[in-house]
């Protein structure tokens, strides 16, 4: 069984930083994802993620992101249920980055270079390179053949 969501995106505003009773770092933040394609009025919608971040990733995406920043996430959807105020189950979908990339240049340099070069990743790095499935994943736009 897999379970992986790739996304790249902007930040919908500053990653919210906090720590849990047993002092591990959380970082929570929403991505805006364009949809590929147009809707009937020829506009393109959003999506609006939830995304989270544990440990020293959260701390480093509270430090580097910022609304407007673009990022990329590789992680996988956790679906969570709770009981509401109103005595009601309800079910809440996000998704748990497991690496992040920033994207965006850095304060003061140019935006010139390849969007997979514009940031640090800020763990292990599963983007570009050797994938996770041991293939080699390419980043620019050239067909194959």
């Amino acid at each position: 069984m897999l379970n992986r969501v790739v996304l790249i995106g902007r930040l919908t505003k500053d990653p919210e930083l906090r720590y849990t009773q047993n002092g591990v770092a959380v970082a929570t933040f929403s991505l805006a994802v364009d949809r590929k394609y147009k809707n009937a009025q020829g506009e393109r919608e959003t999506d609006f993620i939830p995304v989270v971040t544990y440990r020293q990733l959260a701390e480093l995406c509270s430090n580097y992101l910022a609304k407007g920043k673009l990022a990329a996430v590789d992680g996988r959807i956790q679906v969570s249920s709770y009981t509401g105020q109103d005595g009601q189950r309800r079910w809440s979908t996000e998704v748990v980055a497991e690496d992040v990339r920033f994207l965006s240049p850095k304060e003061g340099s140019s935006a010139g270079g390849a969007a997979g070069s514009a940031g640090p990743s800020a763990s292990g790095g599963s983007f570009g390179g050797v994938g996770s499935f041991g293939h080699e994943v390419s980043l620019d736009d050239d067909i194959p053949f």
